[in-house]
């Protein structure tokens, strides 16, 4: 009895020292085939939070991505009318308003010189040659003849930019339209990112062929002034001239009773 006890401590005292020098690894609830292993447990916990965070990441992007292409059901509320300039029809009852219509409605040069010379007094041969023996700078006749020649290249240019601007209006009916009802719409259509960039880009493209039509309106506005300016600027001249030569006048014919034996044919009033 004594020995058995001796043999039982034996292997008490023998499986404590192998459980001591073992792996981790140990089985559980005494089957061998069950093994549970502290250190790949940790790797399996560390791998399972970072999937964690790529699917949490992942679905913070899908949420963006989602909404960046949502769809506008309503867009009705940034409807604009296309205000389109009307064809315009010049009454032409003895000839003196030929090519005037042309002129205002559609890019033609030719008949924007015509309207503008039917519709003005042509210098006559004998103005011409009244004006030849004028010195340029000191007569007041060359100075309307400035205006008149002026306002004859200005005044067509002018006629030509506003028929220009309402064809190029007709002729982009068709685009603004276009471009319209895809801004307008609601489906998935045209809701895309990109093609929300494409309209973006097509309306800019629109905008600046506007502004740039409405510049040439712009330019023909100034030079039209420029030509009142230059009419108002030399009746002002011609005022202070007249002036000044009827105080000279004055001065070297005296007007007084005492001297009304004396002839004075060139007094201007």
């Amino acid at each position: 009895m004594k020995v058995n006890l001796t043999r039982k401590k034996k292997w008490i005292i023998g499986g404590a020292l192998a459980l001591a020098t073992a792996t981790p690894s140990f089985a559980l609830f005494g089957l061998g085939d069950i093994v549970f292993d502290p250190t790949s447990y940790a790797s399996l916990v560390s791998q399972l939070s970072t999937l964690t965070k790529m699917y949490t990441t992942a679905s913070s992007q899908y949420t963006s991505f989602k909404n960046n292409v949502v769809n506008f059901s309503f867009k009705q509320q940034w409807q604009t009318a296309l205000n389109s300039m009307k064809n315009v029809q010049v009454r032409n009852t003895y000839g003196e308003t030929n090519g005037m219509t042309a002129a205002l409605d559609q890019n033609s040069t030719t008949a924007a010189t015509t309207a503008w010379t039917n519709s003005g007094v042509a210098l006559s041969s004998n103005t011409n040659t009244y004006l030849a023996g004028e010195t340029a700078g000191n007569s007041d006749k060359l100075t309307q003849l400035a205006i008149v020649e002026t306002s004859d290249t200005v005044s067509p240019d002018c006629l030509n930019a506003i028929g220009s601007y309402r064809a190029a209006r007709a002729a982009s009916v068709s685009a603004n339209a276009s471009l319209q009802a895809n801004q307008l719409d609601g489906s998935s259509a045209t809701n895309s990112e990109v093609q929300q960039l494409n309209l973006v880009n097509a309306s800019a493209a629109q905008q600046l062929n506007e502004q740039q039509a409405q510049g040439a309106l712009h330019a023909c506005i100034a030079q039209q002034q420029t030509v009142q300016n230059m009419q108002q600027r030399n009746t002002m001249a011609h005022d202070l001239n007249l002036s000044a030569s009827i105080a000279a006048e004055h001065a070297a014919n005296p007007t007084a009773y005492v001297n009304s034996t004396a002839t004075y044919t060139d007094y201007l009033p």
